[in-house]
């Protein structure tokens, strides 16, 4: 029972991080700090489709399965749990490749909101960072 428990928890915690891979972009729009840990699993997110390897998070949960006395299953967490969700058929190397460049695109889209957004909070250049601008001379009619 511990280790089927466990099979389903490291499941869980890999679930939510293709998750964060996935939408952790959009997380750092509303709290930017997040792209500190983000861009490194979006890293190795793409980098474990574009290679067409396996996460280690999926042989571990296998083997605590097997312990736990179910059967173990082969191929990686997208073709076991996800993929049946998405597509009926099985995972392809251009599905993997796709896969990848959807989510690196999806995040392209994300941290460029967020750089466009740091980018008009700034101040003008020539305007000195916590000094306001001189008032503006009115010389027309009136002033």
């Amino acid at each position: 029972m511990p280790y089927r428990v466990l099979a389903d928890l490291v499941l869980v915690v890999h679930f939510l991080f293709i998750a964060f891979v996935v939408a952790g972009g959009f997380a750092a729009i509303r709290w930017p700090k997040v792209a500190w840990a983000h861009v490194p699993c979006l890293a190795w997110g793409a980098l474990i489709e574009f290679a067409g390897w396996i996460c280690p998070l999926t042989p571990l949960e296998v083997r605590l399965r097997m312990a736990s006395g179910e059967a173990g299953y082969s191929g990686g967490f997208i073709e076991r749990y996800l993929l049946p969700l998405i597509y009926p058929g099985a995972l392809t190397r251009e599905v993997q490749i796709w896969l990848g460049v959807s989510v690196l695109a999806l995040n392209a889209v994300a941290y460029g909101w967020l750089l466009a957004r740091f980018r008009r909070r700034r101040p003008a250049v020539h305007e000195e960072p916590g000094r306001a601008s001189p008032p503006a001379r009115c010389d027309g009619p009136g002033g």
